[in-house]
């Protein structure tokens, strides 16, 4: 038995705790500043109310302001906040951290500072203080896995990444169970950013939804999968060009990193609700504020992270003009509020 500390109370922090907690581990779930509301609901004995499930009896809420007395004894640190909360949480664990208690992180995205895109393990690292980043163990979590289905014990198959491999053996024995399936890879760069890019692609294939409901209705009731499929299509496309130009492995993108969570990412949920907005002609400025004010689009929110990068990369020659149409389109949608008008002559016009 070991315990565990998740950061963030959300959904999928959440959710992770039921296959551990399967396993006999103990779990201190942790709220962020934004979690109150959960964290009283589960101190109470509610369900989670996003979740629909109560957490188990071997896990102990704790208010963000608790931190302190959570972290001790843990064996185990897993990030669950958003891409947002990223540098938050690298602030609000400096102060209690010790170097010797691996991180796995379970946020998905990357971070773009002008020059060059950084997956969010090192982000956390650089962001912790005096050399500590450089001493933890760190690893992640990739691949399709809806929270709901996890927290319901449906059968989820992710990857653990790490470039240490007796650590993901560990991690990956601690949580491995029946329905919780496990595979691990060294290729942490691969995987980071295929399940980052996923949240921008399925942005851009929710479109067809809008696009379909602004369109006239077809005799025979067609549908517009073939339009859906391309766009899927063209997104592992720049995934592979993109993961390639991070040093990772094409094996991330052609698995559970890449095509598995593009996959599940394009059944619902937020990017496909947003998607929507935006193929029905509705600008991404207008559409937030009015549409969605409260909810975290991750496809949007990583065009707003790393779309002055890429430019700029561009710009520098540091990635190739031709290779990424669709990215470069999605950002101009979310950043500049660009019509949706998708660049069919340019797209797969890079082997990769």
């Amino acid at each position: 038995m070991v315990k565990i500390l998740i950061l963030g109370a959300g959904v999928m922090g959440t959710a992770l705790s039921v296959p551990f907690t399967d396993n006999g581990h103990i779990v201190h779930l942790v709220g962020t500043h934004l979690d109150g509301d959960i964290i009283a609901k589960l101190q109470a004995g509610y369900p989670h109310p996003r979740l629909g499930i109560p957490v188990g009896e071997r896990v102990t809420a704790y208010n963000y302001d608790q931190l302190s007395q959570a972290i001790k004894g843990v064996d185990l640190v897993i990030i669950g906040v958003n891409s947002h909360g990223i540098e938050w949480a690298a602030q609000a664990l400096s102060p209690v951290f010790s170097a010797d208690i691996p991180i796995l992180v379970v946020t998905k995205g990357l971070a773009g500072d002008g020059e060059k895109l950084s997956i969010l393990p090192d982000v956390l690292c650089a962001h912790l203080p005096n050399g500590l980043g450089d001493r933890i163990q760190i690893a992640a979590i990739g691949g399709p896995s809806i929270a709901q289905e996890l927290a319901a014990r449906r059968h989820t198959c992710v990857m653990f990444t790490s470039t240490n491999q007796t650590l993901l053996e560990h991690l990956a024995g601690l949580a491995r169970t029946p329905y919780y399936h496990i595979w691990t890879s060294t290729d942490i760069l691969g995987v980071e950013v295929c399940v980052a890019l996923k949240n921008v692609y399925a942005l851009a294939v929710g479109l067809v939804i809008g696009f379909l409901e602004k369109a006239s209705k077809a005799v025979n009731d067609a549908q517009m999968h073939n339009l859906a499929a391309a766009i899927f299509a063209q997104g592992m496309w720049e995934t592979a060009y993109l993961v390639d130009y991070m040093g990772g492995k094409p094996e991330s993108v052609y698995s559970l990193p890449g095509s598995g969570d593009l996959y599940v990412t394009c059944q619902g949920g937020r990017n496909s609700r947003m998607g929507r907005l935006l193929g029905n002609g509705i600008p991404y400025s207008q559409a937030k504020a009015e549409h969605m004010p409260n909810d975290t689009v991750e496809g949007a929110s990583l065009a707003l992270a790393i779309g002055q990068t890429v430019e700029n990369m561009i710009h520098k020659g540091d990635l190739d003009d031709i290779a990424l149409p669709l990215l470069r389109t999605m950002i101009d949608i979310v950043c500049h509020d660009a019509p949706t008008i998708i660049p069919w002559n340019r797209f797969f016009a890079k082997s990769v």
